[in-house]
């Protein structure tokens, strides 16, 4: 993996920022779960501020960006997916928070099970992140791993509501 770049270039242009996660992917260990923490930071404190459908709006249009936020970034660093560049963990991390059962221990779960997915990249998302290099290719391969992600929660909260341990 590249090295991070100095923390001058999360200044040097607003996309570099936003893709590498308000500075979040800059940490020299474990970049990629940094930006997934500082998802579920910030979701506390921003979701509550939007109506539903504002927060499913502003989800559309941070996807949508980041695919250009992280397009350029990319390139910058001569690198499509740069372990830096982390909005791509943050926005599916948000969805995934979204649709998650309440509670600390629910998004807990989703958080390592996020981060599993993620890091091992069950198919399509490996197809993706090796096939496709660009802002939409490092997009998707996360945006699958969050669908896994809540496969896996919801397979988990049927399990408990259904069978008596």
């Amino acid at each position: 993996m590249s090295r991070s770049p100095p923390l001058r270039f999360l200044f040097t242009h607003p996309a570099h920022f936003v893709a590498l996660g308000c500075g979040s992917g800059l940490s020299p260990w474990a970049p990629g779960t940094a930006g997934t923490l500082f998802a579920w930071l910030s979701f506390v404190l921003m979701q509550p501020l939007f109506s539903p459908m504002g927060w499913l709006v502003f989800l559309s249009l941070a996807f949508a960006g980041g695919v250009l936020v992280i397009h350029q970034t990319g390139l910058a660093l001569n690198e499509p997916d740069h372990g830096s560049i982390v909005w791509d963990e943050i926005v599916p991390f948000w969805l995934i928070l979204t649709l998650t059962p309440p509670g600390r221990a629910w998004q807990l779960a989703a958080f390592l099970l996020f981060r599993l997915f993620d890091i091992t990249k069950p198919q399509p998302a490996r197809w993706f992140d090796e096939h496709l290099k660009n802002g939409l290719g490092v997009m998707l391969d996360d945006v699958i791993a969050a669908g896994y992600t809540l496969l896996a929660l919801a397979l988990a909260r049927f399990a408990l509501n259904h069978w008596a341990w």
